[in-house]
């Protein structure tokens, strides 16, 4: 007799079930993958410091004599000069108005000084006074403070009649962070 050996039956079917099966959990498992993630953060401010003012000298033209009128001028660096016919007497005083800028260390600033012309008032005459100029050169405080002065040019008619002549309200020199 002779004896047959089969070959082992492969069940395709089952193979292929298998296959599907381990595809599909593959699948699976990809498609639920992280489908979401999460990060944290925190927060922070600074506050600094306000920016500040105040006024450590005000404008002092000092005495003239009027005569035949013109202007005065006194520089940020407080020296007086004229023009016309004007004449400069006792300088006891002059000086331009200086401030002081406090605020954080290291920022910079703007300044704004008065852009219209004033009045200076005695009684009922007047004086004008334009063209306001400061030293302020570069905004920044190094330290945090900083001086500036500031000064302008008056407007004399020919004989101005003599007295004290003040300002009639405040001339505003604002400052401003950068």
């Amino acid at each position: 007799m002779k004896t047959i050996t089969l070959a082992p039956v492969i069940n395709v079917r089952s193979y292929m079930k298998a296959y599907f099966s381990i595809v599909f959990i593959i699948c699976c498992m990809i498609c639920n993958a992280q489908t979401s993630a999460t990060a944290n953060f925190t927060a922070s401010v600074t506050i600094v410091e306000p920016i500040a003012i105040s006024t450590t000298s005000n404008m002092n033209f000092a005495s003239i004599d009027a005569k035949s009128g013109g202007e005065v001028t006194i520089t940020p660096g407080d020296a007086r000069l004229t023009s016309g016919g004007v004449e400069l007497k006792d300088a006891t005083g002059a000086s331009a108005a200086s401030f002081e800028v406090k605020g954080q260390k290291g920022f910079t600033y703007s300044i704004s000084l008065p852009e219209n012309e004033q009045i200076l008032t005695n009684g009922s005459e007047s004086i004008i006074i334009k063209n306001f100029v400061s030293d302020f050169t570069s905004g920044s405080l190094a330290d945090g403070s900083h001086v500036i002065k500031v000064g302008a040019t008056l407007d004399i008619a020919p004989n101005q009649i003599p007295g004290i002549y003040r300002s009639s309200g405040a001339m505003p020199v604002t400052v401003n962070y950068n």
